[in-house]
């Protein structure tokens, strides 16, 4: 699914994002989270792995459309 990230296109499915994610431990989570197998990771931290950029470079929102869009639940910080 193409998802629009920092103003740059990418090509991501479900099973890329999950193993992109897989082995690496999440950071506490102070806003917004993904739910990733049976792990919660923020989204800046995802957006960071996923799209290889500086977590400056992207917001929160972006990268919880492209989550949602791709099937996986996101949160607030109060939710986790």
């Amino acid at each position: 699914m193409r998802c629009i990230i920092a103003g740059y296109p990418f090509d991501l499915t479900a099973s890329e994002v999950e193993q992109a994610m897989s082995g690496i431990k999440p950071e506490p989570i102070a806003g917004e989270c993904v739910v990733i197998g049976r792990r919660s990771y923020p989204v800046k931290q995802v957006g960071a792995v996923v799209t290889r950029q500086d977590r400056r470079d992207f917001t929160a929102f972006e990268v919880t459309r492209a989550m949602r869009k791709l099937g996986f639940t996101c949160r607030t910080g109060a939710g986790v």
